[in-house]
């Protein structure tokens, strides 16, 4: 029993790191912000792992991020800590989300350029199909019990820890290397795939790169550079191009 339970708890480790990669690559720094261009199949793979893992829709992921920006910590941002209080955002994040896709005109007015493929009109537009499938392949992996512990532990970390740490923690306590709203956390920037780097980010919107000092870690850029590498992948310009 305990060996299954590691098991089970790394695996969910595993597939929380996928989804947390795919969505910073791929729907935060390349969907929303245009700081990368993404092979077609690359971005593909990115989709199809959210789709298993979070069944997030990139058109409604991008629109309310970007509203996010566009009303930092002001009135009309749809999850500051500032103005609905530290731990209904942190505890809550998900369901702010969900508040502002109620608004009928958040998508065309903020996502209108997001296409849809063909994988996005029939396949990945369907979330909670995807998330069936992915709890379905982790029950027939390590059985039935040890599958949903998985799952669960998965959406838990996902949902309501770590991406909820971006909009709570990272706008309420952490250091500022440029001036704006957001904070820097190191710790959280380890766990999220750079994402806690949120000050730098919201300096440097559309640069790929998350991380400005020599102690700043932005795991997800190692990725990002081997898919350049490969050709893969076309970025804009870094915080410190830009900055220079």
């Amino acid at each position: 029993m305990l060996v299954s339970l590691v098991v089970a708890l790394v695996v969910s480790s595993i597939i929380t790191q996928v989804a947390v990669f795919s969505t910073t690559i791929y729907l935060h720094r390349t969907a929303t912000h245009k700081a990368l261009s993404l092979n077609p199949a690359i971005e593909w793979l990115f989709k199809f792992a959210l789709w298993i893992t979070t069944g997030i829709l990139t058109k409604e992921w991008v629109a309310v991020h970007r509203k996010h920006h566009a009303f930092t910590d002001e009135e009309g941002d749809p999850h500051s800590p500032a103005l609905e209080g530290f731990w209904r955002v942190q505890l809550g994040n998900v369901f702010y989300y969900l508040r502002e896709l109620r608004n009928s005109d958040v998508i065309d007015r903020y996502a209108r350029d997001i296409k849809d493929g063909w994988w996005d009109r029939y396949v990945f537009c369907r979330g909670l199909l995807g998330l069936t499938i992915g709890t379905v392949a982790l029950c027939f992996v390590l059985g039935l019990w040890w599958g949903l512990l998985a799952a669960g532990v998965h959406a838990v970390m996902y949902v309501f820890v770590l991406s909820s740490s971006i909009n709570g923690l990272c706008h309420h306590v952490g250091y500022r290397n440029f001036d704006n709203t957001a904070t820097n956390i190191r710790f959280v920037a380890l766990l999220t795939g750079g994402e806690g780097l949120h000050n730098n980010h919201h300096g440097y919107p559309r640069s790929p790169k998350f991380s400005f000092r020599a102690s700043e870690i932005d795991p997800a850029w190692p990725v990002i550079k081997l898919l350049i590498a490969l050709r893969l992948a076309r970025p804009y310009k870094t915080i410190e191009e830009v900055a220079a």
